[in-house]
């Protein structure tokens, strides 16, 4: 079994439409959404959902009202501002922070700490295969651990069915999910686009792949918009030793497919299908090699 994860240093350098066409090119595999802070993938693919789960993470507190006293103890030592009092106590979810501290020093033990319903997770079927996806809550934390909670369940099903890729739709930036997705990839393509900001995000993402000894490609897309850019990011990947795998042109036709709801590939007259078509190749070349030398 193969992962590959596409990531991109920040939003919006098209990184979604470009694994959403390769859901549309690649056979047996399949698709997880690791942005789960703000996933769409989901938005391209039209996703059946065949499973939908709670996430649970954390602890929050909770008031017995008919418990509570009205001592205010609570109020006092709260450090996040998160509890009032009217008749009884009463915490703000919002605010909360799951310290337990209110609960610990409440004379009438009127307060219980529990377990945090943050988000969901889901398996769904789409036209081009198995979509495993999520999404947290807004204002929740601890994304990581949902993002490595829904890889694992992407193995499990991967493993069940006979599946041999995994193809990731990383969350942008270097933060948790970011680090929690990369775990046991065999690859990260890096989506840059032609601007200073894209090429320092993109040095980052490398230095995060290079740090945790990830195989790394990168694809710089809209490369035409800034000819002279592309080419000092081209130099950049040189002297780092990463290979520039595909460079895909400015297309219009992209956003008219993504307004469509269907991946761009599917497009006989798009030029930048016929560029991610030629990136396919290559990275599905690279994979079968790898698969020659470890199978050596």
């Amino acid at each position: 079994m193969k992962e590959v994860i596409i990531l991109s240093g920040k939003g919006g350098t098209g990184k979604t439409s470009i694994i959403g066409a390769f859901a549309h090119l690649a056979d047996n595999k399949i698709l997880v959404d690791c942005d789960v802070d703000a996933s769409d993938l989901h938005l391209l693919l039209s996703p059946r959902p065949i499973e939908e789960h709670e996430f649970r993470s954390g602890v929050k507190a909770r008031v017995k009202s008919d418990q509570c006293s009205g001592c205010e103890t609570c109020v006092e030592i709260c450090q996040f501002g998160a509890i009032t009092m009217e008749e009884a106590a009463t915490i703000s979810q919002l605010g909360c922070e799951g310290c337990g501290v209110c609960a610990h020093f409440c004379p009438e033990q009127a307060i219980v700490l529990e377990e945090n319903h943050c988000g969901s997770w889901y398996i769904a079927e789409t036209d081009y295969g198995p979509l495993v996806h999520a999404q947290l809550f807004a204002g929740e934390e601890n994304s990581g651990k949902l993002v490595s909670h829904i890889k694992n369940q992407a193995r499990e099903l991967a493993e069940s069915t006979g599946i041999n890729l995994i193809l990731i739709d990383g969350a942008p930036g270097v933060g948790c999910p970011v680090i929690a997705s990369l775990a046991n990839v065999d690859l990260a393509l890096v989506i840059t686009e032609p601007t200073q900001s894209g090429k320092h995000d993109l040095e980052r993402i490398l230095d995060l792949t290079d740090h945790f000894k990830i195989p790394a490609k990168v694809c710089i897309n809209k490369w035409d918009l800034h000819p002279e850019m592309s080419t000092e990011i081209e130099t950049t990947c040189q002297e780092r030793g990463v290979a520039v795998l595909g460079k895909i042109p400015f297309d219009r036709s992209v956003i008219d497919c993504q307004i469509h709801g269907v991946p761009v590939t599917r497009s006989d007259i798009s030029l930048a299908a016929y560029s991610i078509r030629e990136l396919w190749g290559k990275l599905r070349d690279w994979l079968q090699d790898q698969s020659l030398l470890q199978s050596h």
